[in-house]
């Protein structure tokens, strides 16, 4: 068992991160966030053991300020659309700041490094740029001298507030109500993993040596064609719109158009990721312990009309709380 106390997240204030803090604070880790907009989470800033950082993690300096004195880095940073700005990019977003969090770590002699990468991430056979970049990101953690790495490779994650379910779940009201909605790629298969689970993993991770070195793809229990998990979310939304599965060109039309409107809700990126299925070949990794929950033990906590947790969760958006 490895023995860390201090460790610095980047990209704490995400979906993935404040599980992952609340699992790491329960075992009495110190936790350092650096965030640009610290004071829009609360909810951190009010527990004991987490010292929020107001400052770019893209800045270099602002790094290797930050990293002194931990005992491990998490890495948890990651896009899933490109902005069209440099600072924006896939590249930036996943290639050029995990270099800056390898030369931040090696200036400070922090040696542990745990990295979030994605299922299907590879530098050379992605077929998105997304998957290209995360798996540049993810041989460079590996390939790095005086680092400890383990990354992980989950497949789509999902959990109250996610941005799957509930992304669909908006979708789906969108009206006219009565028409077929259109869904690309809809045989595309998936096998979601709860955020409890990955949050978990890093724990684990952090305090056992023999996860050095590896790369874990993460997997739910079960996998699913797209077009059946947005049938699930319709029916929990008790919303009985029938679902259209797009072929190839249609697919590949709705994603530019959706690609060019405000906040890419789906893009030619995104259709190329999905040219590969997000399954695993393999069970949930057993050096964690886990056996892996089920999309239908959680979901329907979050999603569905008759969800006053889900219900809460819409006001809690709509506050920008």
């Amino acid at each position: 068992m490895i023995k860390y106390r201090h460790i610095c997240i980047l990209g704490g204030t995400g979906f993935v991160g404040q599980h992952l803090i609340s699992h790491l604070t329960n075992k009495g880790f110190k936790i350092r966030v650096i965030s640009r907009h610290r004071e829009r989470y609360r909810e951190l800033l009010l527990l004991h053991d987490v010292e929020m950082v107001s400052a770019d993690v893209h800045d270099i300096q602002v790094l290797k300020e930050n990293f002194n004195g931990q005992d491990a880095v998490i890495n948890l940073v990651g896009i899933l659309n490109q902005q069209g700005k440099k600072a924006h990019s896939f590249n930036n977003a996943h290639v050029n700041l995990t270099r800056n969090v390898i030369q931040a770590c090696q200036m400070n002699g922090v040696k542990r490094l745990l990295q979030m990468s994605a299922l299907n991430a590879d530098s050379a056979k992605g077929p998105s740029e997304y998957l290209r970049t995360k798996g540049e990101a993810e041989d460079l953690v590996h390939n790095a001298r005086d680092i400890d790495a383990t990354s992980f490779q989950p497949s789509v994650i999902f959990g109250l507030e996610d941005d799957f379910f509930n992304r669909f779940a908006a979708l789906l009201r969108i009206p006219p109500s009565f028409m077929p909605f259109p869904l690309a790629c809809g045989n595309a298969k998936f096998s979601p993993v709860y955020v409890d689970d990955v949050a978990t993993a890093f724990a684990v991770a952090l305090q056992n040596k023999a996860s050095v070195g590896q790369r874990y793809p993460l997997c739910g229990p079960q996998a699913y064609t797209l077009k059946t998990l947005v049938e699930y979310t319709a029916r929990l939304s008790g919303i009985t719109r029938p679902i259209y599965g797009l072929g190839k060109s249609l697919s590949k039309l709705q994603a530019t158009i959706l690609g060019l409107m405000p906040g890419k809700p789906f893009s030619n990126d995104n259709y190329l990721s999905m040219k590969i299925d997000s399954v695993c070949d393999s069970p949930f990794p057993p050096l964690f312990g886990i056996t892996p929950t089920s999309v239908e033990s959680i979901v329907p906590g979050y999603i569905g009309q008759q969800s006053l947790r889900a219900r809460y969760y819409r006001y809690r958006r709509a506050a920008r709380r």
